[in-house]
């Protein structure tokens, strides 16, 4: 139908789509398309270099971790105490505060992404935490000009309680316990006890340290039991490969679309219109809406977030609705093919557990190359520090739902299948994969992101259906958001 035509290559089996007899490209058209990949180009690479500069959530998910290990540890039985959390876990917190306070600040540009009120909030939670372990590890010397420097008057809150851990421990008059209520974060309430002169017992936050060793198992047990399972997974598939001949791919299905409809679409529909001029034209509305019905801060940033990629896509979409042709073939120009269900989420998951362990790989072997190249996506720290349950279900509602189905159908549903047909399908999957790693614009995510495209692209070409691509995408992303969720409630 609509011109294609399947070819099956003699050895190989596998079936590519090919498109019936192009028309002439008006001259227009490709001018437009010259100017709309110069531009995309520019953009893209500034966009890389400029996420060096970005904060890495990483220190963020590390310093996490350290918190729950130190909180959690009196709830954990003394015989595996030490393999779940470390042996001193309260030093291993602040080995690693001592060494992100070493850091180089972040630069301007980096700075002006952050909300002040927040990074300054931040800025003393941590500089408390720092000054607490200090006077733990009994050098409160050494915690004296932290908490001088915490005792500027900017929280009136927390003066009286600053002046306390200033005067030394312990201090006549001064409830321990009832000093420490008015912290929010738990651990910080029981090292202020501890350092007031209260005791293990008088200190200990029982239902806290419950529910914090009940999130450190999962955010370590979860990834520990998916990637032994994508292991034993790997070296099945291996097995069988070696032992069986592969079955022929299923045709795959794409529109019919040449080299200069696909610049038009990613870098004049979804760059130029969708990631710069987007912001630009909803960003002002969308605060002065926001800013009228006063919305709480992180509600509203999860709402931000939701707006915004919803104008990113609509550009792009409404160009490859106008470029589709009316009739298509049968499953429609991206085959989607939802039914039948459970099968398809079935080979998603299987898939997901496949490549845990090689994104991890790809992730462990950066670090030992480049240890800090910093540009994680701004998204991961939103949901890491984010209160608002309803904020958080708008970035899980963009995380899960929209960036899988948008980016699928760009990469996987059309840049896949048009340049399978001209180069053949393993560099249709190479190609799709390096431009989705490129588009999300971090150097410190570009090997990980480019595996998960691979896989992806592999996953679109055998099992012949768009909808297992998506649904791929969905688990890894959530899997992402729940780690996050686990490790920053």
């Amino acid at each position: 139908m609509g011109g294609l035509q399947g070819t099956i290559g003699a050895k190989t089996g596998r079936v590519v789509t090919t498109a019936g007899p192009r028309q002439r490209i008006p001259p227009w058209k490709t001018a437009l398309a010259f100017v709309s990949l110069a531009l995309s180009l520019l953009l893209w690479v500034n966009g890389l270099v400029a996420s060096l500069t970005r904060p890495s959530v990483g220190n963020d998910l590390g310093r996490r971790q350290l918190e729950l290990a130190a909180l959690a540890a009196p709830q954990l039985p003394p015989s595996w105490r030490a393999a779940v959390v470390g042996q001193e876990p309260e030093a291993s917190l602040l080995a690693e505060l001592q060494r992100q306070a070493q850091l180089p600040p972040l630069p301007d540009s980096a700075e002006n992404d952050q909300d002040p009120e927040f990074a300054r909030v931040q800025q003393r939670s941590t500089l408390l935490t720092r000054a607490l372990l200090l006077i733990r590890a009994g050098t409160p010397e050494e915690a004296r000009p932290l908490l001088e420097r915490l005792d500027d008057g900017t929280d009136p809150g927390q003066s009286a309680l600053i002046r306390s851990l200033l005067a030394g421990s312990p201090r006549t008059g001064v409830d321990p316990v009832a000093a420490a209520l008015p912290l929010e974060n738990p651990l910080q309430r029981r090292l202020t006890c501890q350092a007031l002169g209260g005791s293990a017992d008088r200190c200990a936050l029982p239902a806290e340290e419950r529910r914090a060793k009940a999130q450190l198992l999962a955010a370590n047990a979860l990834p520990a039991l998916a990637l032994l399972a994508g292991l034993a997974l790997l070296v099945r598939a291996a097995w069988v490969r070696v032992r069986t001949k592969p079955s022929p791919l299923p045709p795959l299905v794409g529109p019919e679309l040449g080299a200069v409809d696909l610049i038009l679409l990613i870098s004049g529909g979804f760059v130029l219109l969708g990631e710069v001029l987007t912001p630009v034209l909803v960003s002002p509305v969308l605060k002065q809406l926001l800013d009228g019905l006063q919305v709480e801060p992180s509600l509203a940033k999860g709402l931000t977030v939701v707006a915004l990629y919803l104008g990113l896509i609509a550009a792009p979409l409404a160009i490859l609705l106008l470029m589709l042709p009316k009739a298509g073939p049968e499953g429609g120009w991206l085959q989607f093919r939802w039914r039948p269900l459970a099968p398809t989420l079935a080979r998603s998951f299987q898939y997901f557990l496949m490549v845990l362990p090689l994104v991890s790989f790809a992730g462990w072997l950066q670090q030992q190359i480049w240890p800090d190249p910093g540009g994680s996506n701004p998204l991961l720290e939103m949901v890491l520090n984010n209160r608002s349950s309803l904020g958080l279900l708008c970035f899980a509602f963009t995380a899960v739902v929209l960036a899988p189905l948008f980016e699928e159908v760009i990469f996987r549903g059309v840049l896949l299948p048009v340049v399978a047909r001209d180069l053949g399908p393993s560099w249709g999957v190479v190609i799709s994969a390096t431009i989705f790693a490129v588009a999300h614009l971090s150097l410190g995510e570009l090997p990980a992101l480019f595996v998960l495209g691979l896989a992806l692209g592999w996953l679109r070409l055998n099992s012949g259906r768009l909808s297992a691509s998506v649904w791929l995408h969905s688990l890894w992303n959530g899997f992402t958001f729940t780690n996050l969720l686990l490790l920053g409630s």
